[in-house]
């Protein structure tokens, strides 16, 4: 195991340049924070090309950082043993965890989310947060949507606050972070799935929309909503009921709602 001890050090600056950048310092390289994440990604067959740990930590031969760092290793990736001051300049987050690592991941092509009949996938359009995208990829993952595709502007899901915030659900499901709104109309039309804008107001109410089927949901921003281009697409409308005077829920909750709802008719046959 490798020792590292000056935050000039060129992996470091490496870790940190991936931390600022947009879409990743080089294609396919994505930022891993956490024990949980690296794990994730170890079991998913993610390859993790090097981790960096606290050597408070992982000099403990029965601590979980020890088992992740021997995974790592087992897997072919590179292990390094940091301080606390190092691995602080690693970390994108204020209070680090324990383990940062470096992995090679890419979003899949858009088709391959409307390819696991029956469909049940999220289009997430102009959605800027990392965090809701990462909320949503988790949820997504949890109830058994079969895809995710991210468009017009929305956060790249695989920044390292997505990821953080997917808790391993990116690696579980295809995740495309690539295209148009008219990619993803030709992919649905295509696989004979039918598209689905949910809206505040005016849609039909969601327990009475039939999601048993081949099914797409296009999810706005919560600030403009989606696009004239985009509820033209969509064949149907979905609103989620509320009572007065709440008029709105945050995005991540509604695509919650939405996925609980279609999983539940999907078991229930309802």
């Amino acid at each position: 195991m490798d020792r590292i001890t000056s935050r000039q050090n060129a992996i470091v600056k490496r870790f940190r340049e991936l931390a600022r950048a947009a879409h990743g310092a080089n294609a396919g390289e994505v930022l891993l924070d956490g024990a949980h994440l690296v794990s994730e990604a170890l079991a998913c067959g993610v390859a993790v090309e090097v981790a960096a740990f606290s050597d408070r930590h992982v000099g403990m031969i029965r601590s979980p950082l020890a088992r992740i760092a021997k995974d790592v290793k087992k897997h072919g990736g590179r292990v390094l043993s940091v301080s606390d001051h190092v691995l602080a300049a690693m970390s994108p987050v204020q209070h680090p965890s324990g383990v940062v690592a470096i992995a090679h991941a890419h979003p899949s092509d858009l088709r391959a989310a409307f390819a696991d009949p029956p469909q049940l996938v999220l289009v997430l359009a102009g959605l800027q947060d990392p965090g809701n995208v990462g909320a949503i990829v988790r949820t997504a993952a949890a109830y058994g949507a079969s895809g995710i595709v991210t468009i017009e502007g929305s956060a790249d899901p695989f920044g390292w606050k997505a990821l953080r915030g997917a808790m391993g659900g990116t690696f579980r499901m295809p995740v495309a972070a690539r295209g148009t709104l008219g990619d993803v109309a030709n992919a649905a039309r295509d696989a004979n799935v039918r598209l689905i804008a949910a809206v505040p107001h005016g849609g039909t109410p969601l327990p009475r929309v039939d999601l048993r089927g081949p099914t797409a949901i296009i999810l706005g921003g919560e600030g403009p909503g989606l696009s004239e281009t985009a509820l033209a697409a969509a064949s149907e409308r979905v609103t989620i009921p509320m009572r007065p005077p709440v008029e709105s829920l945050n995005v991540a909750i509604a695509a919650a709602l939405m996925l609980y709802e279609a999983s539940r008719q999907r078991e229930d046959g309802n």
